[in-house]
């Protein structure tokens, strides 16, 4: 189905999916989900022809849709071959096929490679693609391709929580100066459409250029016999200069204010910058209440989580200057007058990040937009955010690094404490254990865990009161004697005990004697066997306490009048215990 609800069209019958190897058996062309194709050329290798051809058929094979999905995904593995290959290259006698490798090659790029963590990351890459050759999977080579090696660990740690304000806030600062500049010339536009200002008047010039480039994204320029292009100059004069600032920052923003408005998205949602940048426009409905608020139903794509598990939606409603809606209503206004041309000029594309470049041909495309993972330009617009991005915008705004990594596992191991774009066990491994902020906190949560649980230790050992012989006074129980059946801590409404046989050895009021050390070890035995075949947060509820109880009845009678009692156990009591765990004897 469509995203709209309509039967998608078949593929032509005789549709294939296209192959990754060339004819030609030297190029491999992955396509990523998007369908479009990064080509990489194995002639290139400094490696023999038969070497070439091995390793591209190895490439090919990981450049399916269940394997690689992205060119990002298939950009490191080739430049981690072109490294191994390189070192090949350089032995004695290169070996000119895969069936020349052998064990000490592999040992000896280990030693090489083996002392960095990047290094490490080509080794166990390059290895996992080898394995898969039928040539190597015996013999020396493949004990050598099989060497495991141990994840490196990230040392990426979160910000502190006035550094994560203080990054927060700058973003707030220049998103708000650029969304403020963009709503004021949207009045200034609003009010020249309608006729309020005098033909040929300055204000009606800015007016007439604002609308020229809300329609086009462009105002006109003359080039001048150099070739250089020059504001046409009535607009010139009217709108202060040509400065980008003067002129298409007017309606559109920049790739700073925009890397600004990934910041505050981050911080708001803990999204990474690869959803970022795949982020659609949200749809909005309203609130069911009477105030009318826009709810935002935002898919989110997370690639994160493996085939299946990609897209999530998640729900924010606008009520307000603090509402988690409210950054999404902001970014809308703020791209409204970019993603009108846009869809003019590329119709069906709905993303939510979109600012203008430079002039046409001057903004170079960063890394991952060459490798076609993202959208590519429509016109002047552009919808991709890079890694270095964050450094420049960081830098601009007088902080120092990129705040993406850190800034996201701020988000989200310490701000949200939940999953985003990941599953449990890579939040818990790669985002909660390892951040010492997080660790610091804990301190506290896990000293008053221990105290708790040794406040509860305390409170099951044995209450019950032990005793050498019966006395005739006392009335007996399954479990003990009582000395006061009609006033213990336990009472029922209506008079007499309410609590359980199981419980008379937490009562002050209850007696222990030699006599019932046989029927309370076998009772030990059953709880401890049940704890095998009963979940264990329900053997907790039900059973850890009585058990604990007799545990520590079990140390204070010792190990030897322990057995000495097990010996002693006779079918009646074993009756009564079992009649007592069933519930059949229970009060």
């Amino acid at each position: 189905m469509s995203g709209r609800g309509r039967k998608a069209s078949l593929p032509p019958a005789d549709h294939a999916r296209p192959e990754p190897l060339g004819p030609d058996g030297l190029v491999v062309h992955h396509y990523n989900k998007a369908g479009r194709v990064k080509d990489y050329d194995f002639a290139t290798l400094p490696v023999a022809e038969p070497l070439q051809r091995s390793l591209a058929v190895l490439f090919a094979a990981c450049c399916r849709p269940n394997h690689w999905t992205s060119h990002l995904s298939s950009r490191q593995p080739w430049n981690y071959l072109k490294a191994f290959t390189k070192y090949l290259s350089e032995q004695h006698q290169p070996p000119r096929d895969l069936d020349e490798l052998t064990g000490t090659l592999i040992d000896r790029w280990w030693e090489h490679k083996g002392k960095t963590a990047g290094g490490r990351s080509a080794f166990r890459s390059v290895c996992a693609m080898l394995r898969d050759d039928a040539r190597l999977q015996s013999g020396t080579v493949a004990d050598a391709l099989a060497r495991r090696i141990p994840a490196s660990k990230s040392t990426t740690q979160s910000y502190g929580t006035k550094e994560f304000d203080q990054i927060r806030a700058a973003a707030r600062r220049m998103f708000r100066a650029a969304l403020l500049r963009i709503e004021e010339n949207a009045l200034q536009l609003d009010r020249w459409r309608a006729g309020e200002f005098e033909e040929g008047s300055r204000d009606w010039i800015i007016g007439e250029a604002l609308d020229i480039l809300a329609r086009t994204g462009e105002l006109p320029y003359l080039v001048g016999p150099t070739g250089k292009g020059n504001l046409v100059k009535k607009y010139r004069r009217a709108l202060g200069g040509q400065a980008t600032e003067l002129t298409w920052q007017r309606l559109f923003l920049s790739r700073t204010e925009a890397t600004a408005l990934a910041v505050l998205l981050l911080a708001e949602y803990g999204w990474n910058l690869s959803v970022i940048n795949r982020a659609v426009v949200p749809k909005a409905t309203p609130d069911p209440g009477l105030d009318g608020c826009p709810t935002y139903r935002i898919p989110v794509e997370k690639r994160r989580r493996g085939g299946g598990s990609w897209y999530a939606t998640e729900n924010v409603t606008d009520h307000g200057a603090d509402s988690p809606g409210r950054l999404i209503t902001q970014a809308l206004q703020a791209t409204r007058f970019a993603r009108a041309i846009v869809e003019d000029m590329a119709p069906g594309t709905d993303l939510l990040i979109v600012f203008r470049v430079g002039r046409r041909g001057r903004d170079t495309m960063d890394q991952e937009t060459t490798d076609k993972d993202y959208h590519p330009h429509v016109g002047p617009f552009a919808f991709t955010l890079a890694s270095r991005n964050g450094y420049e915008w960081a830098k601009l705004a007088g902080l120092r690094g990129s705040p993406f990594r850190r800034g996201r596992r701020t988000a989200v191991a310490v701000n949200r404490r939940e999953p985003t774009q990941h599953s449990q066990e890579s939040h818990d491994r790669d985002y909660v254990l390892p951040d010492k902020q997080v660790q610091d906190a804990a301190v506290p949560v896990i000293a008053a865990a221990a105290e708790a649980a040794a406040l509860r230790a305390r409170e099951t050992v044995l209450v019950a009161e032990m005793r050498d012989t019966r006395n005739p006074d006392d009335v007996e129980t399954a479990t003990a004697d009582c000395s006061d059946f009609d006033n213990g801590p336990y009472s029922s409404p209506d008079g007499g005990c309410g609590a359980s046989f199981l419980m008379c050895l937490a009562c002050t009021n209850a007696r222990v004697h030699a006599d019932h050390h046989p029927r309370l070890a076998h009772l030990h035995e059953a709880l401890t066997s049940v704890r095998s075949v009963l979940p264990p947060p329900r053997w907790e509820r039900d059973w850890s306490d009585p058990h604990a109880r007799l545990t520590d009845l079990k140390k204070k009678i010792g190990p030897g009048g322990w057995q000495r009692a097990l010996a002693r156990v006779t079918s009646a009591d074993r009756e009564l215990i079992h009649l007592l765990l069933t519930g059949d004897l229970d009060a």
